[in-house]
């Protein structure tokens, strides 16, 4: 009923709600330059209404509840971005240490190093038999080769440190997923919808989930009493209320996707340094012989040989990648039963995985495709996206094309070399290139580095008398000896390394040069009292498999001068051993074709980017050329982001931040209707010391 006591209560109750209010603010003032703070306010609420005379009466107002300013559109998009953000900052930050390490235009480099090595033999082909020419280009070619290695050897620095960091990053997404979880649960138990709200706790977990998306992307979707379910994008749930789900860093390893029916006991394993994901896809067992494809791209993309072969046999030996990066051994074991169409996720780096359960995980390491889109069903933002792409597609591909371009410098001397003669004849010689099967094919199983670029056709060995220097006898190699029919056959890619030693053996049944495996490596060796040399190669055979070249190794890893001429600068060779078998000392064929290569256009082949034709020199400038590229995309793209992230972010500072100005207004407001609330009270209590005097 209205009435004294009813406004007494109106002015206690205006007391309590704006004292509140000037307490929010005041809180709201004190918070002004507190990060992740939101901007808090009371809610007040007119009080119930009293049908009475002259009509209904309200009866005050109420304090309901404290909320928060808080725009939720506008947070999901800034999520969204400065997940993009942080992952091309990451990116552009690490791409420049690439530019420092290739960086040529205030010191010397490969390129310096290879226009040093071509002038070299241009000038041991105007005077072959200077030694102090060939001292020279051993000099020179030595600082290509370290020029070479210190590229690679940086370059895997950085790779390396990136798993570093990635492992740290994980550490710290796991700590923030188990926070955001138990702030979830500290959230739902202490909201009361309408009444009271856990702003403190919202904002710590804002900040929390904002830590989270700057190292990957996520969708957030909130169910309401604190219940926040947290997913990456791609869709595997990370926190799902007071449950969180964790994130691994694991080492290399081969998961199979077995069908029904399958029972594969054996096990699959690579041996290499790729950056690149295989996917291994079983065609058909017959017995223990075991075909199978090779995919990129998460099954994609089928890989092809340079010969454009797509089927392997598996082999306990293994057998090279089509893309060169490394050795696929396939051991099936003993009784195993596969079914075309069993697959084998071969991971040769270590892997990001979300654990669902205990023991049920799912690859989600970040992964640029060929095309260069990201793989959806993987992370694709974040700065943990963006170590990623740093490792895998950036370096990754930067030491792809720099194997590519030590293997091509490898090859191309080394064919002309190994055709060619020196000053010297050999009289044992080991090859440097070996195979995993000395029964298998040459061109295809048996493992040999080089095995693909070998062709049909013949190679001639010239014997001579050691101390006269006589030539005793000249032959082409018969690659399929039949004693009653001396007809000589030429070498095929189907042959295999003893099919060459039985050749060589079978060339010179004297005696005087004797062939032999030596740990899968090709030994030749002449008799006591005679030497030998090597004449034309239509086959390769000798640059493939390491004999008479002037590089070993066909990577940037492993390049270096063959040991034999590092120990006598007599076997560089100049010249050439003729169709009749004699070779000039001052002969310069050699050296002139090898110094014709500085202006060839040579094949290199990439995965990624198929077969190039370029000089060495072009295609190193690719690289640099490459990494400046994808540096300045980064850096476009992160300022890009960047400036939409601080769009958003400064638009929900405008709807959450503390404005002191605004503060200052309403606390003057609240502060006025308390003093008028505690006016109403004393003009309540006038009135009633009225009514009591009425009754004196």
């Amino acid at each position: 009923m209205a009435g004294i006591g009813s406004m007494l209560e109106i002015g206690k109750k205006s007391l309590f709600a704006n004292q509140a209010a000037i307490e929010v603010v005041g809180n709201n003032i004190s918070n002004a330059n507190t990060p992740g703070y939101s901007r808090q306010a009371v809610r007040l609420e007119d009080g119930m209404y009293i049908s009475s005379s002259p009509g209904q009466l309200g009866t005050g107002v109420n304090a309901v509840e404290v909320v928060r300013y808080f725009d939720e559109f506008i947070e999901a998009q800034y999520l969204d971005k400065s997940s993009d953000e942080a992952r091309w900052q990451t990116l552009y930050e690490n791409l420049k240490n690439v530019e420092m390490v290739l960086n040529e235009s205030s010191t010397d480099g490969v390129n310096s190093a290879l226009a040093a090595f071509w002038a070299d033999w241009q000038t041991l082909a105007s005077n072959p038999e200077d030694t102090s020419a060939r001292s020279a280009l051993l000099g020179h070619a030595a600082n290509l080769v370290s020029a070479v290695q210190s590229v690679q050897g940086d370059l895997q620095r950085l790779q390396d440190g990136a798993d570093d960091v990635i492992s740290a990053e994980v550490t710290a997404i796991n700590k923030l997923l188990t926070g955001i979880a138990e702030l979830n649960r500290q959230i739902t138990v202490t909201e009361e919808t309408g009444k009271n709200n856990a702003n403190g706790l919202r904002d710590e977990r804002t900040q929390l989930v904002r830590q989270l998306a700057e190292k990957m992307d996520i969708n957030v979707i909130d169910n309401g009493l604190g219940n926040l379910t947290i997913t990456t994008t791609a869709g595997h749930t990370l926190v799902d209320g007071s449950n969180s789900f964790r994130l691994a860093f694991e080492a290399p390893q081969t998961i199979a996707n077995l069908k029904s029916g399958s029972s594969f006991k054996g096990s699959i394993a690579y041996d290499g340094e790729s950056a690149t994901e295989y996917t291994v896809k079983i065609v058909s067992q017959v017995g223990s012989v075991v075909k199978y494809e090779v995919y990129i791209d998460g099954g994609k993309t089928l890989l092809k040989d340079e010969s454009g072969n797509s089927e392997f046999t598996a082999s306990k030996d293994g057998i090279l990648m089509p893309d060169g990066r490394g050795v696929l051994k396939f051991d099936i074991g003993t009784g195993t039963s596969l079914q075309a169409g069993d697959t084998f996720q071969v991971l040769p780096n270590k892997s990001l995985f979300w654990y669902e359960t205990s023991s049920s995980k799912v690859n989600i390491t970040p992964q640029v495709q060929s095309n260069g889109l990201d793989n959806d069903r993987r992370l694709t933002g974040g700065s943990l996206a963006g170590y990623f792409q740093f490792r895998d597609a950036g370096i990754g591909g930067y030491l792809e094309k720099l194997d590519a371009f030590a293997e091509s410098l490898s090859w191309e001397v080394n064919r002309l070399h190994s055709q060619g003669t020196g000053m010297e004849r050999f009289e044992n010689v080991i090859g440097s290139f070996g195979v995993g099967s000395t029964s298998a094919a040459l061109g295809s199983a048996a493992g040999l580095v080089f095995g693909d670029k070998l062709a049909a056709g013949n190679l001639v060995i010239s014997v001579y008398n050691e101390q006269t220097g006589q030539i005793v006898q000249s032959s082409p190699l018969d690659f399929d000896f039949d004693a009653t029919n001396l007809e000589v056959k030429n070498f095929s890619t189907t042959n295999s390394l003893q099919d060459v030693v039985n050749a060589v053996n079978a060339a010179f049944p004297s005696g005087t040069v004797t062939a032999d495996i030596i740990d899968g490596h090709l030994q030749i060796k002449a008799k006591d009292g005679y030497d030998f040399a090597f004449g034309s190669d239509s086959t390769g055979l000798l640059a493939a498999l390491g004999i008479n070249t002037f590089f070993e190794g066909a990577n940037a890893g492993d390049l270096a001068i063959n040991s034999t001429i590092l120990g006598n600068i007599a076997y560089i060779n100049t010249g050439h051993v003729n169709g009749a078998g004699e070779m000039n000392e001052g002969d310069n064929t050699t050296a002139k074709a090898i110094a014709a290569l500085q202006s060839a256009s040579v094949s290199t082949r990439t995965q990624s980017e198929g077969t190039t034709q370029q000089t060495l020199g072009e295609y190193y400038s690719t690289i640099v050329a490459k990494a400046g590229s994808d540096t300045q995309s980064a850096k476009f793209n992160y300022e890009y982001n960047e400036a939409l992230a601080t769009d958003l972010l400064s638009r929900q500072e405008s709807v959450s931040g503390v404005n002191l100005d605004e503060e200052m207004t309403n606390l003057i407001k609240f502060q006025h209707a308390y003093t008028a609330a505690a006016k109403l009270i004393t003009t309540a209590e006038s009135m009633l010391q009225v009514l009591l005097g009425l009754k004196q």
